[in-house]
């Protein structure tokens, strides 16, 4: 069995910070491209919490890896876990736990907990390989979640769930770009649209 886990401090809202964290697909996005992460809510369940399923997809070093999960915990601004019903892995499971420490200083954890398949060969491989690059790139993804809610990067756009559907198809049609590469698009589309018009 192994343990990955990070802790970082995000110059924002405790709400703010649980809200983001509250939609999984949110997190694809903060994931290096060459990792080609996407996750997909499946069946939702009251404001993304308890019983939520959703499917993880990524390209792990040139190995494809797809699992779906469920949301086990889901408390307003102090942890969302879930874990894996059906994959490639013996166990795996995710907590995200968020604790404020000043009125816009939320200190967030992220723990992943798995186990790889094939028995000893698979601990062997996971020590040489799998376990550095799920490090590196946990590490990453909060720098970039940081990023994001202290202002310095994208802003986050929250949307129905029909709509987010929608962007999902536009995704697929541009060979799974970010969705916020995607919304661009759109939006400059529309653009073009609006002066056309005038």
């Amino acid at each position: 069995m192994a343990i990955v886990s990070k802790t970082i401090d995000i110059k924002s809202k405790v709400s703010d910070v649980f809200t983001y964290f509250a939609r999984p697909e949110h997190i694809s996005d903060q994931f290096e491209e060459r990792v080609g992460m996407t996750v997909v809510p499946m069946d939702v369940k009251a404001g993304m919490g308890v019983g939520t399923t959703f499917r993880v997809i990524g390209d792990f070093d040139g190995k494809r890896l797809e699992w779906d999960c469920e949301t086990t915990e889901f408390i307003p601004e102090q942890r969302i876990a879930a874990k894996m019903i059906k994959g490639p892995f013996k166990k795996w499971d995710i907590a995200v736990e968020f604790k404020s420490i000043e009125e816009k200083l939320t200190k967030l954890t992220m723990t992943v907990n798995y186990e790889m398949p094939l028995g000893p060969l698979g601990s062997i491989l996971n020590k040489i390989k799998f376990a550095k690059t799920a490090e590196k790139g946990m590490e990453t993804a909060l720098y970039k979640v940081r990023g994001l809610l202290e202002g310095n990067g994208s802003i986050p756009v929250y949307i129905t769930l029909d709509a987010y559907r929608k962007l999902l198809v536009e995704k697929e049609k541009m060979n799974n770009a970010p969705v916020s590469t995607v919304l661009t698009k759109i939006l400059e589309k529309y653009s073009q649209i609006e002066t056309v018009k005038n």
